[in-house]
């Protein structure tokens, strides 16, 4: 009898190392200066553990080559951190052994290239205010390719004088938005965003956002003023909103979407007149920007470096380049959602999992708004096994489900009921889940 409780206990024990043993991983790859393309040797390598409020759970230095390693413990999601010339690049934690090769650019305070491909600002009225949400697209087409990074002075916007702040967010071209805070700038209204302009990766260019109100009784007047050219400056308000353009402004309507308005301007440049006043009252349609990416992807709009975004001004297409935040937002409420699910008790063990720690600061960063997002650059990687592994693969499949059907519905391949039925379908799967775990 004794022996067979040590065959037992030695089993237990191996089983309890084995798993602590799964959960350690050897974290490698080559940090490469693609402004020079050579290796990128002394930059720090950083291990950074998203539940744990992003803190710092390994770090290296890179040698000579560019070469470095680390050592993960635990199955949570995590990212490696890369500071360049103190420029920040991150990816998520390669699985499975893959290496974790990460790109870097030197940085300089100003580098030519710099241009907003788009301002759009949307707005609508509710409870005596003007609500906006104002989004800057911006490229960095530098060459050779450097990284735009001025701590004294960063990408600068003007928001009304009487305007109340409420939210600001920044995406680098591969990341997904993450909370900023804003630096005054000169000037009542100005303010400057602490966030570097990398290199657009491909269609793929920075994200600046900023959310604010202003009171309104019934009518008020805009005075948008860039910093930068701007290839469009588009304004997107309910149907029951009405738009006045001021004297100088030359706003066009286009036939974006037959849900909104949409009201542009082309080839604006600092201190082009952009003045308009609003009047009357109504609220976005929930579901438009995901119209608007499908009608814009069925266009061909053109989307190189520094290119407009839509045909001549006959034709305009001005939200298509738009898809990346549409996809990153639904990243985000996945994300969300996997926070959720990873900090429930697990019942197998009864050790709970904590989540990574959530802020609403970028809850309008598409609609419908009720996610609120990690606050880390790119989406966590889900952990495939280990407590909570089951809603957590779960989680990953439905992610890239999603994903796939909203690159299909934008690429125009897919068509809008079967979008319709597939979307459904997915939204109830992750539903039950939600019900089950509660």
């Amino acid at each position: 009898m004794r022996s067979i409780k040590v065959v037992l206990l030695a089993v237990v024990f191996c089983f309890l190392l084995s798993g602590v043993l799964a959960q350690a991983a050897t974290i490698s790859g080559t940090v490469t200066d693609k402004t020079t393309n050579t290796p990128s040797a002394g930059d720090k390598v950083e291990l950074v553990d998203v539940q744990a409020g992003m803190a710092v759970v390994a770090s290296t230095t890179t040698n000579a080559k560019g070469k470095y390693s680390l050592n993960k413990t635990g199955a949570g999601p995590a990212l490696v951190r890369v500071t360049h010339q103190g420029g920040q690049y991150f990816i998520a934690a390669p699985e499975g052994g893959e290496p974790g090769d990460i790109p870097v650019y030197d940085v300089a305070a100003h580098v030519d290239g710099i241009l907003i491909e788009a301002d759009v600002i949307e707005a609508e009225t509710a409870n005596g205010q003007v609500q906006v949400t104002e989004r800057y697209f911006v490229h960095n087409t530098a060459q050779p390719a450097h990284t735009q990074y001025n701590p004294d002075h960063g990408f600068e916007v003007v928001l009304p004088a009487d305007a109340v702040l409420d939210s600001a967010s920044a995406r680098r071209p591969t990341g997904l938005p993450t909370q900023v805070t804003l630096k005054p700038g000169n000037g009542n209204g100005h303010y400057q965003f602490d966030f570097p302009i990398q290199p657009d990766e491909g269609e793929k260019d920075t994200l600046f956002q900023v959310g604010y109100h202003v009171a309104y009784s019934g009518t008020y007047t805009f005075h948008p003023q860039i910093q930068l050219p701007a290839d469009n400056v588009a304004v997107l308000l309910p149907l029951s909103i009405k738009f006045k353009a001021e004297s100088g402004s030359a706003y066009q309507s286009v036939q974006q979407d037959p849900g909104i308005q949409t009201l542009l301007v082309k080839g604006a440049k600092p201190g082009t007149a952009l003045d308009f006043t609003v009047s009357g009252t109504g609220s976005m349609p929930r579901e438009q920007q995901g119209a608007q990416g499908q009608q814009s992807a069925a266009q061909g709009t053109p989307s190189g470096p520094g290119g407009g975004i839509g045909e001549p001004i006959n034709t305009p297409d001005p939200l298509s380049k738009y898809k990346w935040w549409m996809l990153g937002a639904m990243g985000l409420l996945l994300a969300t959602v996997a926070g959720f699910l990873l900090r429930r008790p697990a019942t197998a063990t009864g050790v709970p999992v904590q989540s990574a720690p959530v802020t609403t600061a970028t809850m309008r960063v598409a609609r419908p708004a009720a996610a609120t997002p990690s606050p880390f650059v790119q989406a966590a990687p889900v952990a495939p096994a280990g407590p909570g592994g089951h809603n957590a693969t779960l989680l990953h499949v439905l992610k890239e489900e999603m994903f796939a059907i909203e690159s299909e519905k934008l690429s125009g391949t897919l068509s809008q009921a079967d979008y319709a039925e597939q979307k459904s379908a997915l939204e109830t799967v992750l539903k039950r889940a939600l019900q089950k775990k509660a």
